[in-house]
């Protein structure tokens, strides 16, 4: 994350870049200055999801009654002293930005087969410095900061763009979070959520002024420098024969300086000294080795450049863009400049820095000089785009419209183009050239309020062509009420980071292959326009990890068809509806997500807040056989034992010992409650948010204890607590799970019923182990699901086994 090697560079070369500041202090001068204006800071709430999870234990699932006590802590202490927070959650993964998002994935990997191996060996939880975020974090602290009353956000484009771009035009405090792309940002101070000390208010503020005076850069020069080093729009090798050349000339020798820190000031003087001399006279691939990476450089620049600002280092307009007033459409086909680049965007307000002040920091004429023509060019003067693209007529705004091709289906899809659109929106993308359609971008989205949707966006239309459903989507999503949904609408793409799952396990399945028909339905939802028939609904791509699955290219599923009493209901009555009857559709389509249609009666039943946990469990005991009683019976028991017990209860819980197949059960119960999120938005809100939050419904080591006591053969009052209350709602919770689970002649059987097959797999002696349901596979009949290949293909529903290591399948 950030620029490579900065990191480390500043804390051991140039640590006076590092100054100690207090909020307290910083917010009081703030309103001494701005009298009137209430002291905010930005967050980068990815940055800082692993400072707020203090709990100890974090392999069991999450203790999530405890980390939404850390942050209601966390915020309790910042309004104590007047200040404002507004948290910033990323919302899309960027085409351009995969590669990386790709790389990590796998490093997951490696890191979580480590974190099993250790549990296996030891029998108990790894230290802090194997330490992975629980499943779910990052959408579930979305919901908690909501229900703490914050302003929470989910960004459009890439989330640091936006918070800098924020903190500019906000004048706010600073920005909290840890990623050195701020120090290259010409925006608001940075301060290091790492080093911050919630008792005193103490943190470090990161100075990009001193950073400069260091290296003896511009703040103009800082970009440049950020992409010449690697970052995560240029990779890290592509100048690494340059560098090495920058060092081999280098005349400022340091003492007890490391390798990358004599590169950094090696590149940084060679940019003073020498690539300086030409400004202006020379184009950058001129005086750098660009080569055919000419077009990816001049947009790892160009994304460091906020609203209202300019980079002495692009001198002309690259081909194919076209600056709208606030936005940029790229229209290009010329391969080497297959993303849109923004130069230059409103020359909005500039602000003054409160804390570090370059004098040389003057904003730039939004004026420059093509070298081959002579000529000034205005950088924000087109009014209109000229696509170079095919184009088809929207029937409803009678526009002309630039499509592109699906390299999959050969079909072609609709693109947005227009001076309304305010996003980039990959819509075709090919998985083996990683080439996309690229939109338009808006660089001043931050300064839209969540509920302040421009009227009129007809072109951003993708994959569905109703723009006020569109519209209402784009608006959950910039508050952070939904998850996935816009970016099906919009995009046809979703994806899931690392969950922890034992690849070497063979009787669970992945979360991503358990809940792929609950997604697959979904999609049926939003893109199938409210008709029962999926024969026209587009392919989605999934990047979801497995084991597996190299994520060399998406798996590009197809909606399944939805079992709804009284058909498929369109999106406008599910969301838009104020129909006496409308709710009542609304939970019908949630139940037929979960194919639970004809479980209506008895789940509706359930008292809140377990009639969510009812629908999840019953469909994860359809879909996974290896699950038994003593699985359902732990999973009802911590949830009803949950509702008594404080944060710091369940911080004093001591477990015998970790059992990597609770841990895996833990995870795979979280992914559901996210499934939930997802399912509830597209469904237009059935049941409340509260519903299916973890922390009300789900502890990990309380779970964990649970279940080591249900395997040890522990009677129900005693899972219970000898508490007869509970024992009551117990008995009645496991009916309702039992007897929907018997209309999919799905039996749970004990595991006294069950002989073991090998380690960690359990097969059935007696009849039924070999039932089908409808839903979706991946491979051909005969094929265990651990051995299937990753996703290089559409794939069409069909008939398949559910998850049953007895049900046929080879190994």
């Amino acid at each position: 994350m950030g620029v490579r090697g900065l990191q480390g560079f500043v804390g051991s070369s140039c640590p006076h870049v590092c100054t100690v500041v207090n909020f307290k202090e910083l917010a009081e001068r703030h309103r001494s200055k701005h009298p009137g204006d209430t002291p905010t800071v930005v967050v980068d709430a990815m940055c800082c999801l692993r400072y707020w999870y203090t709990p100890e234990s974090w392999v069991c699932g999450g203790q999530w009654r405890e980390y939404f006590s850390a942050l209601r802590d966390f915020v309790k202490t910042f309004t104590a002293v007047g200040i404002k927070l507004v948290f910033f959650f990323d919302g899309m993964v960027k085409q351009e930005k995969r590669d990386v998002w790709v790389k990590r994935r796998l490093k997951n990997n490696r890191e979580i087969a480590r974190i099993f191996h250790y549990i296996k060996s030891h029998k108990e939880q790894p230290g802090r410095n194997m330490f992975f975020i629980p499943s779910g974090l990052a959408i579930f602290t979305r919901f908690a900061l909501k229900t703490l009353g914050q302003e929470t956000r989910c960004s459009l484009q890439e989330a640091d763009y936006e918070v800098a771009s924020y903190g500019l035009q906000s004048n706010c405090l600073g920005i909290l979070g840890e990623d050195t792309d701020y120090l290259i940002y010409d925006t608001c101070p940075y301060f290091s959520i790492s080093e911050l000390c919630l008792d005193s208010l103490n943190t470090v503020m990161l100075c990009r002024e001193k950073l400069c005076a260091s290296l003896g850069l511009r703040l103009a020069d800082l970009p440049l420098l950020a992409c010449l080093l690697g970052n995560d729009t240029v990779p890290e090798g592509m100048f690494e024969s340059f560098r090495y050349q920058c060092l081999s000339s280098y005349t400022s020798v340091r003492e007890n300086l490391d390798k990358k820190g004599s590169i950094i000031l090696a590149v940084a003087e060679h940019i003073a000294k020498v690539l300086r001399l030409h400004q202006g006279e020379k184009k950058l691939e001129e005086m750098l080795p660009l080569g055919p990476n000419k077009a990816l450089f001049y947009k790892g620049v160009a994304l460091y450049l906020l609203p209202g600002q300019t980079s002495p280092w692009i001198f002309k307009k690259p081909k194919g863009i076209t600056t709208l007033h606030k936005q940029v459409v790229s229209m290009s086909s010329d391969p080497e400049s297959k993303q849109e680049i923004p130069i230059c965007t409103d020359p909005g307000s500039k602000q003054e820095g409160p804390m570090c002040t370059d004098p040389e920091s003057k904003p730039e004429s939004p004026v420059c000089t093509d070298p081959e023509s002579k000529q000034e060019i205005p950088m924000c003067t087109d009014p209109e785009p000229k696509p170079e693209s095919p184009l088809c007529t929207d029937p409803g705004s009678k526009q002309e419209i630039p499509v592109c091709t699906d390299p999959e289906s050969k079909q072609e899809i609709p693109v947005c183009t227009g001076p309304e659109s305010k996003q980039e929106i990959p819509v075709c993308t090919d998985p083996e050239s990683k080439q996309e359609s690229l939109m338009c971008t808006d660089p001043e989205i931050k300064q839209e309020e969540p509920m302040n949707i421009e009227p009129n966006i007809k072109q951003q239309v993708t994959m569905v062509s109703d723009t006020e459903i569109l519209k209402v989507a784009r608006a959950q999503h910039v508050r952070a009420e939904s998850y996935l949904v816009y970016s099906i609408l919009t995009g046809g793409e979703t994806e899931c980071s690392n969950s922890l799952e034992d690849a070497l396990d063979q009787a669970l399945p992945s979360q991503a292959f358990v809940y792929r028909p609950v997604r697959q339905r979904v999609y049926s939802l939003l893109l199938g326009g409210g008709h029962d028939s999926t024969s026209a609904c587009p392919t989605v791509r999934e990047w979801f990890v497995y084991s597996g699955n190299s994520l060399k290219r998406p798996d590009l599923v197809r909606p399944l068809p939805m079992n709804i009493p009284g058909g498929a209901p369109s999106l406008r009555l599910l969301w838009l509806s104020q129909e006496p009857g409308a709710q009542a559709r609304r939970l019908d389509t949630l139940l037929a997500c979960f194919d639970l249609s004809s479980s209506r009666e008895e789940l509706q039943a359930v008292e809140s807040p377990f009639q969510a946990l009812c629908c999840l469990l019953t469909y994860l005991f359809v879909q996974v056989d290896t699950l038994c009683l003593e699985d359902l019976h732990a999973f009802l028991a911590q949830a009803l034992c949950l509702q008594e017990r404080s944060a710091g209860q369940l911080a004093d819980l001591q477990l015998d010992h970790v059992d990597p197949r609770a841990v895996q059960l833990g995870s795979l119960l979280v992914r559901g409650l996210t499934m939930l999120v997802l399912v509830n938005s597209a469904c237009g809100l059935p049941w409340r948010t509260g519903e299916f939050m973890p922390w009300n419904l789900f502890d990990g080591k309380l779970f964990h204890e649970k279940y080591l006591q249900s395997e040890k053969g522990c009677a129900v009052d005693v899972l219970v607590e000898q508490n007869r209350a509970r024992l009551t709602r117990f008995h009645s919770l496991k009916s309702v799970v039992c007897k929907a689970c018997m209309r999919e002649d799905r039996r749970i059987a004990s595991r006294q019923h069950w002989r073991p097959h090998h380690a960690g797999r359990w097969e059935r002696t007696g009849p039924g182990s070999h039932r089908t349901s409808s839903g979706y596979s991946r491979s051909g009949p005969g094929q265990h699901w651990r051995d299937q290949g990753p996703g290089n293909r559409q794939h069409e529903p069909e008939r398949w086994r559910r998850y049953s290591p007895s049900a046929g399948w080879s190994s």
